[in-house]
């Protein structure tokens, strides 16, 4: 898939967007690497911040630790866009999904963008999920504690997460 956005992504304002990332297959820390790199470069991405690692054991499923990170991307891409650039990068980096929960050689969310509720068939932001899960709220409050409360970080306190 090509990493070119739609047509009229670069005439929006610039919007703060939020992309959780995750990686426990291969070589985990080489495709965040890469995945923030290229999220960095990709037409419509202004500014790229990235939060630091952490490790945390799968939710719901097995196998190796995750690595986790955050990106706050500040970007003129729509969401529909944003997403459509984290599933090639996802391709790219050879994710299968054999079954629900497989371990991933790359994992790209959009956890937040700017403060847009969007429930669509193929995307929902805020992300159902974002506000249960340690291994995001914690790098999401290192870029933006704005956004993650005190009873949020409270409500996670009990998942297993190391920094990196």
């Amino acid at each position: 898939m090509d990493l070119v956005p739609s047509p009229n992504a670069s005439a929006r304002e610039p919007v703060l967007a939020y992309v959780g990332l995750g990686a426990n297959w291969g070589n985990a820390g080489a495709a965040l690497q890469t995945a923030l790199s290229r999220l960095a470069q990709a037409p419509g991405v202004l500014a790229c911040r990235t939060s630091g690692l952490y490790r945390s054991a799968p939710v719901d499923a097995t196998g190796p630790d995750y690595l986790n990170a955050v990106a706050e991307l500040r970007t003129t891409l729509s969401a529909m866009d944003v997403l459509a650039l984290l599933q090639a990068l996802e391709n790219q980096a050879g994710r299968e999904r054999p079954y629900r929960n497989a371990p991933r050689t790359l994992d790209l969310d959009l956890l937040l963008y700017g403060d847009a509720h969007i429930h669509a068939p193929t995307l929902e932001v805020p992300h159902p999920r974002l506000w249960g899960r340690a291994f995001v709220l914690l790098p999401l409050a290192e870029l933006a504690p704005e956004r993650v409360s005190a009873q949020a970080l409270a409500a996670v306190q009990d998942q297993a997460i190391a920094r990196c």
